[in-house]
């Protein structure tokens, strides 16, 4: 209990700082709630009129420093004179843009702030929706400001508070650069207002932030308001990660969890731990980790309900669904399961009978009524939806999700579980990295709910308890920029400033600030290695002659002995790889060396095929194996011939050691009377060597006592000198990187008509600025060249549709296409393609991803009315029939493009006509009740 002496100095504090921030006052009295030392922090901040970075861990409440600004904006400056001249006219009032990188992050935040301000004071912009555009406060992704912002909207009057919701995603190389041109192309007056996940080089980026947008603070924190506790669930076995908190600083791993684990993989290797099923009989330990009913059934049994189950697939994640139900798993109340159903049919009622059965309702709402549910990309957006609202509200207790689910969204559990720590990332399976892992776990505690958090990981052999020690202690990782110039960011660009400032500007991006720190530090160590170089040179000067010219002899010598002894080694491997090929079944070999060095017998020749031939041989030793010609320094011969059986099995103890047998048999020598070794031919000398050799012994520097301490020096100098010129190029190629691919860039862009010759933006480059696609300069000559003029509006769908589509997979075989004008058009599409990636490839830049055909017949027979069960099931998908969720995300792009191209200049009015009404044609059934739905 505190004395009176301290409340009243603890009052008089809290006083001073209600006067000295009153907005902060005012805010902090409507939350109901104490702010944090951070979130205090960069509140106050702002109010002095920084900007402000803030980092913090997930959950941790940075978005309310983003709903400061909002207040801040709203609340306008009460100091603000009136005109004398109209007493009457209220201040210009001020605005605030909440920014976030996902259309559901956006949505959310939309509904948080109508329900504090009002809907009259808020709005929505988005891809999908604008609701109430011209509002004080507008909720966006950061594509709807980037475009504002190149094409000077009057909505940016009277901006004074831009906030970026989740700003770290400036490093996702697809869409990142995007953060970066906001961040750039804001007017002065705006205040920024970064929220970013806990980063390593806060530092680094709030250096940038200054140098960019001016004074901004910098408010760190790694203090999680939920503790976080981490564990590993081996077979049945829950164990704690870490024995305590100090532990946890160290990355010391709790010793009996090492204990088990180590002992666990010992019995698997010595094959107690084999199941006895059909693969029983293969080689190596078999694991069977903890089934997911009964992972769920532990959690519910412990108290660790609501959880997260990430797993890196949407088939798996369906599975697991599938598995809870068969286990008869069921979390739910008859109350709960009663308002469960409830929420789903009052938010399903627009959807047909017919497309609720080919989307899986009634398996889905089964789950849901259960208290589980799968959460991936793949779901229709209205079914991902409701499985967050029914789990915000506690009525889904465990959902079964892929990493999507990490980014932004407000889904927080009391347990997070991690099934495997490798994920696809749709070129290869990969290691989470740390901060995907804290971006995961991050989501387990739930403030004002949780006492704690717990993150869970499944164990399995491969993994390392240590490794997820380093994985869990490692909160922080760096910022790493993806910016890099488009071919619309460059017309814009120019048309904006101009081709010279443009060029400055690219070189503030943050990409090259930090290409140019990096340099910073090159440049320090080349010039240390230069002065070192120098006084290496002076230790290997020679009083006798020019020692350079001696150094340099010894090291063409070298050179050339080298170059000679590789191609020996060449040839004896060629003469090793000839030997091998004519081997036949039943010759006796003797291999020269390494761990297989004696007699051999050939059971199986392996030639005809590519690559080196691998002959399986049978060693007197009784082993069974393919050897290359790595393992024969000399070419293989042939010693004598024994009788194979016709149909030996090498897989056979008892086989193998009859034919070792008659290896042995044989009666020849093991050795051949040499251990190993190369076979040393007397070749004559070289005439080079021999004329180096003679300059050497007549040089000055060769009768020195001190040469071979000179030659040392000489050495090192000739090392570093070779590591310097290395540094050299480093630096030259990250020096102004930006800047020349820009060049490069707007050459194209001149080259084909986009830009005039003196750099001013013509007709054809106003219609690329207006193009927002990856595709962007495909879009604009497809526009160009009339490609798909005369489509009908199910075929123009179709044609846009290469251009925006990725398929998940790469799939080995063309998709098919409608017949006629749409495979017309798309063969048109493809050779300008050709013509563009051409003209890229020639100046060394980064190509135009090819169009990909395989939405062309969804999307075709959608706009054509055809049913869904038929739309989805015309998918160029490898396992089956395309997902609801996908069909719909490319969908509406397909529905952005084609909003673009009924707004292009460059289109040809019955062009505009014809996408106008491909994009009421698309937007019905599943389309519809998405845009409904959001």
């Amino acid at each position: 209990m505190s004395s009176p002496a301290e409340r009243y100095a603890a009052a008089r504090r809290k006083a001073a700082q209600a006067a000295q921030f009153p907005a902060l006052d005012e805010f902090a009295l409507e939350l109901g709630f104490d702010l944090d030392d951070f979130q205090r922090e960069a509140c106050q901040s702002l109010e002095r009129g920084s900007g402000v970075l803030v980092c913090a861990p997930t959950g941790a409440g940075k978005t309310v420093v983003g709903e400061f600004a909002v207040h801040l904006a709203l609340r306008g400056r009460p100091d603000d004179p009136v005109p004398a001249a109209d007493a009457t006219t209220p201040p210009a009032r001020r605005k605030c843009f909440y920014t976030t990188p996902i259309k559901a992050l956006s949505n959310q935040k939309y509904h948080d702030l109508v329900a504090r301000y009002g809907a009259e004071q808020v709005g929505l912009l988005t891809g999908d929706n604008a609701i109430n555009g011209d509002a004080p406060v507008v909720v966006m992704t950061t594509e709807v400001l980037r475009n504002m912002l190149y094409a000077g909207s009057s909505t940016l009057q009277g901006l004074a508070y831009v906030v970026m919701d989740e700003v770290h995603y400036l490093a996702d190389r697809f869409r990142g650069g995007v953060w970066e041109e906001v961040i750039i192309h804001l007017p002065a007056s705006v205040t920024l207002v970064s929220l970013s996940a806990t980063v390593s080089n806060a530092e680094e980026f709030a250096d940038w932030l200054v140098t960019v947008r001016g004074e901004t603070a910098v408010v760190v924190s790694e203090h999680r308001p939920v503790p976080l506790w981490q564990h590993m669930l081996v077979g049945k076995r829950m164990f704690d990660l870490f024995h305590d908190a100090d532990a946890a600083r160290k990355h010391d791993v709790h010793p009996e969890l090492l204990r088990y684990t180590r002992e666990t993989v010992r019995r698997l290797e010595l094959g107690e731990g084999r199941s006895a099923g059909p693969g029983a009989g293969r080689r190596g330990p078999r694991w069977r980790g903890p089934l997911r009913p009964d992972i769920v059934d532990r959690l519910d049994r412990e108290g660790l309900l609501p959880a997260i189950l990430f797993i890196f697939s949407r088939a798996g994640c369906a599975a697991a669904v599938q598995q809870c139900l068969a286990a008869g798993l069921r979390l739910t109340s008859a109350e709960e399961r009663a308002e469960i159903r409830r929420v789903v049919e009052s938010r399903v009622t627009a959807i047909p009978g017919e497309d609720l059965s080919v989307l899986g309702y009634w398996e889905w709402l089964d789950g849901l009524e259960r208290g589980l549910a799968a959460h991936h990309a793949g779901m229709l957006p209205v079914f991902k939806e409701i499985v967050e609202e029914l789990f915000v509200r506690g009525l889904v207790k465990a959902v079964f999700a892929t990493e999507t689910l990490a980014l932004g969204i407000n889904m927080p559990a009391r347990c997070v579980v991690l099934e495997r720590l490798v994920k696809y990332n749709g070129e290869a399976h990969v290691d989470l990295t740390p901060g995907e892992y804290t971006q995961l776990t991050g989501r387990a505690g739930r403030r004002g709910i949780d006492v704690e958090g717990h993150a869970v990981v499944v164990w399995s052999p491969e993994t390392d308890p240590r490794h997820v020690a380093g994985l869990a202690s490692t909160r922080t990782y760096p910022l790493r920029s993806s910016f890099r110039p488009s071919y619309n960011m460059a017309v814009n660009l120019v048309g904006t400033v101009g081709a010279e400032p443009a060029r400055a500007l690219l070189e503030s991006s943050f990409a090259q600030f930090q290409a140019d720190r990096s340099v910073v530090g090159l440049a320090r160590q080349v010039q240390r290695n230069t002065e070192t170089i120098e006084a290496y040179g002076a230790e290997a000067a020679c009083h006798h002659g020019d020692f350079d010219e001696y150094f340099a002899l010894r090291v063409a010598i070298a050179d050339r002995e080298k170059a000679i002894a590789r191609q020996g080694q060449t040839q004896r491997k060629a003469a090793a790889v000839a030997s091998l090929e004519r081997l036949r079944v039943g010759d006796v070999i003797r291999v020269p060396s390494g761990r297989r060095a004696g007699l051999a017998v050939v059971l199986d020749p392996a030639t005809g095929g590519f690559g080196e031939p691998r002959p399986l041989v049978l060693t007197q030793d009784r082993w069974a194996g393919r050897v290359s010609p790595g393992d024969f320094t000399t070419p293989a011969e042939v010693l004598a011939r024994i009788r194979v059986p016709k149909h030996f099995n090498h897989r056979s103890p008892g086989a193998r050691r009859d034919l070792a047998a008659e290896v042995s048999g044989t009666g020849l020598d093991r050795h051949g009377g040499r251990r190993g070794g190369r076979s040393r031919q007397v070749t004559g000398e070289d005439h080079q060597i021999t004329q180096l050799r003679t300059e050497l012994r007549h040089h000055p520097c060769h009768a020195c006592p001190e040469r071979e301490e000179h030659a040392r020096w000489a050495e090192r100098r000739r090392r570093l000198e070779r590591d310097t010129e290395e540094l050299r190029e480093r630096v030259s190629g990250r020096t102004g990187s930006l800047a020349r691919t820009f060049d490069r860039i707007v050459a194209l862009l001149t080259e084909r008509g986009y830009l005039a010759r003196d750099g001013a933006v013509t007709d054809a480059g106003r219609m690329l600025g207006r193009i927002w696609t990856e595709a962007d300069l495909l879009v604009a000559e497809c526009l160009r060249r009339g490609v798909w003029n005369g489509l009908s509006p199910a075929e123009l769908a179709a044609a846009v549709s290469v251009v925006v589509f990725e398929a998940r997979r790469d799939v080995d075989e063309r998709a098919s296409l409608p017949r006629g004008p749409v495979a017309d058009a798309v063969d048109e599409t493809l050779k300008l393609w050709g013509e563009i990636e051409a003209d890229e490839a020639a100046r060394g830049l980064t190509a135009t991803r090819e169009p990909d055909l395989g939405f062309a017949w969804p999307v075709y027979r959608w706009a054509r009315g055809e049913a869904l069960a038929k739309v989805l099931g015309s998918g160029h998908e490898i396992d089956g029939e395309m997902p609801a969720g996908d069909f719909v995300r490319w969908a509406r792009q397909v529905v952005d493009l084609l909003g673009q191209i009924a707004d292009s200049g460059g289109a040809t009015t019955e062009l505009r006509s014809t996408a106008r009404q491909a994009i009421a044609a698309v937007n019905r059934g599943v389309l519809a009740y998405h845009t409904s739905a959001s």
